[in-house]
């Protein structure tokens, strides 16, 4: 253990340093406890329908009994690529309950994203939604390592939703999203998701014995070197970050005098961020999930937050509060219940925060972690009465330090990589034992790639991407800090900065711009970096856009950015 932890003194009355972690056996425990304690409550709603925990319990429990009819050993991989449908928390905990391993997929993956992920994974099943089923078909022509799947359970979006189930998927297929017609394999065994539930239902479910240290979840991430790698996730992995959380939440029930949790649920539960955050720390804490099944449709997820002003947690990203701030409608809604917006997945600018603390009147409490972090390792105090910059403090158990280039730990006010060290840290990336030893050190501290720094109070603040920093004349410039001046600016509706090859100064500072109007101009935005910015910080080259590309999250590609830049440049 670091014996210098600066962190622990600026803790929250009533937060532990430390936790137990031996309670459960596995995640089936802690599942297990909630469905038991909690049967009755509304665990989730989605497009006008609840469901219990109890309804959840049985729904997942036939799940898990039909994948084990289907004869895989335990901890095979069982992937999931659906969106935010009731589908998708029954085939999580469904795959968990039955002993095997959960691979996460993004359903906006291209069949060449899909074929690759498949095969690293080696995955067995697959739960899918239908409108990807074409991307599956066209995943089995890609050549390479080969798909070892030999079970698919497919899903339309409205299949669970009772009787309107048959009336909204025709309105889909036909109004808003056709599903492409698809062949799949001969080989390749297909099952509608009820009939998976029918048939589960009349087989005898055999709990497995697992253990903490079984693997939970592959969780793919790209990483600095652009390779997809799956994160190994295991049990205790999950368990810590969960009770680690709810630890972290205390303060904030006591506060607020929180009677019953209820989340939104607009990020998409493939990603870490949505599944550990709702999908296992909101059956722990027994709240309502209100899922979401597009966020990207403002005016429907606005509609869902007037339609349930209880809602009082809300996780979300940069880019989301951004959308949400603009738009006129989302200044009408009552804010009177709402008690913590959490932010991560990307740097909270600081003009956003304050504008959404003036509105709703709550704090962006900012919390940072990755998918090899599983992925909360820090957050700042929900009793925070206004927003920080930074990233928090390290969560109980969790150690946080700064390192130079070559592993050595920095003094408090420097600048270096951050390491983290704690029971919510992978065991390692799958199959990639090269990539595993880069990241993780022999005294377990991990890697992360970004930049950033720790004050006297243990607080740290990103700096940020490692891969992202742009070097101007033998100056480090950080692309959030520029975004962070240019967010200020009165019309400036997001923005991002990349660094482009130039031959005098070898990186030069492009900034990339979505505006309201024309009101704002390039020499307006210069006149603000001249001022607030050093002479090597400013952009020296300005794009206005319609819109910049995200990630299905919300996250700026800068990545896409600097590529495009590069190849105009050429």
């Amino acid at each position: 253990m670091i014996t210098n932890q600066p962190w622990l003194s600026s803790y929250p009355l009533g937060v532990p340093y430390h936790l137990h972690y031996g309670s459960y056996g596995s995640l089936l425990d802690l599942l297990d406890e909630s469905f038991d304690q909690y049967s009755d409550r509304p665990a989730y709603w989605c497009m006008g329908k609840h469901f219990s925990y109890q309804d959840i319990d049985l729904a997942s429990n036939k799940l898990a009994s039909y994948l084990q009819s289907l004869g895989l050993e335990q901890g095979a991989r069982v992937a999931i690529m659906l969106p935010n449908i009731p589908q998708y928390p029954i085939a999580l905990y469904g795959v968990l309950r039955a002993g095997y391993t959960v691979v996460s997929i993004n359903p906006l993956y291209t069949p060449r994203e899909l074929a690759a992920q498949l095969s690293d994974s080696g995955a067995q099943a697959l739960l899918l939604l239908e409108h990807f089923g074409k991307t599956l078909e066209e995943a089995y022509g890609i050549g390479g390592r080969p798909i070892c799947l030999k079970h698919v359970v497919i899903t339309s979006i409205a299949e669970m939703l009772g009787w309107k189930g048959p009336w909204l998927d025709r309105f889909i297929r036909t109004f808003k999203r056709k599903v492409i017609p698809y062949t799949l394999p001969s080989n390749l065994q297909s099952t509608q998701f009820s009939a998976a539930l029918a048939q589960g239902s009349q087989i005898s479910y055999i709990r497995p014995s697992l253990t903490q240290e079984d693997i939970a979840l592959l969780q793919y991430t790209g990483g600095t070197t652009g390779i997809s790698k799956g994160a190994i996730l295991t049990h205790r992995n999950l368990i810590a970050n969960v009770l680690q959380i709810e630890a972290w939440l205390k303060p904030i029930e006591q506060h607020k005098t929180i009677k019953a949790w209820h989340f939104l649920c607009a990020l998409p539960m493939y990603h870490i961020f949505a599944l550990t955050g709702c999908g296992l720390l909101g059956m722990r804490l027994g709240a309502r999930i209100i899922l979401v099944p597009n966020a990207r449709d403002l005016q429907n997820l606005i509609g869902i937050l007037k339609e349930f002003p209880e809602i009082n947690l809300f996780p979300g990203v940069n880019t989301l509060f951004a959308a949400l701030l603009n738009n006129p409608k989302f200044t009408e809604l009552d804010f009177s219940n709402w008690a913590l917006t959490i932010g991560g997945g990307m740097a909270v600018q600081r003009a956003v925060a304050e504008r959404w603390q003036t509105l709703t009147g709550t704090v962006i409490t900012e919390g940072y972690g990755l998918s090899e972090t599983s992925p909360v390792a820090s957050c700042n105090t929900p009793l925070a009465t206004e927003f920080t910059g930074s990233i928090g403090l390290p969560l109980p158990d969790t150690e946080m330090c700064i390192r130079d280039e070559d592993g050595k730990d920095l003094p408090v006010g420097q600048v270096g990589e951050i390491y983290i060290r704690g029971p919510q840290v992978m065991r390692g990336y799958w199959q990639q034992e090269v990539e595993t030893k880069n990241v993780l050190g022999a005294d377990g501290f991990f890697r992360t790639g970004d930049i950033g720094i720790m004050n006297d109070a243990g607080y740290f603040k990103i700096v940020d991407r490692k891969k992202d920093m742009i070097l101007v004349a033998g100056f480090n410039v950080y692309p959030n800090e520029v975004e962070d001046v240019v967010a200020t600016i009165s019309g400036v509706v997001e923005c991002a900065v990349v660094g482009v090859r130039q031959a005098s100064t070898g990186e030069a500072v492009k900034l990339f711009v979505v505006r309201e109007d024309t009101s704002v101009t390039e020499e307006k935005i210069m006149n603000v970096c001249n001022q607030e910015l050093t002479h090597y910080k400013r952009p020296t080259q300005i794009e206005f856009r319609d819109s910049l590309p995200k990630n299905n999250v919300g996250k700026i590609l800068r990545r896409v950015l600097r590529d495009e830049a590069q190849q105009s440049s050429n």
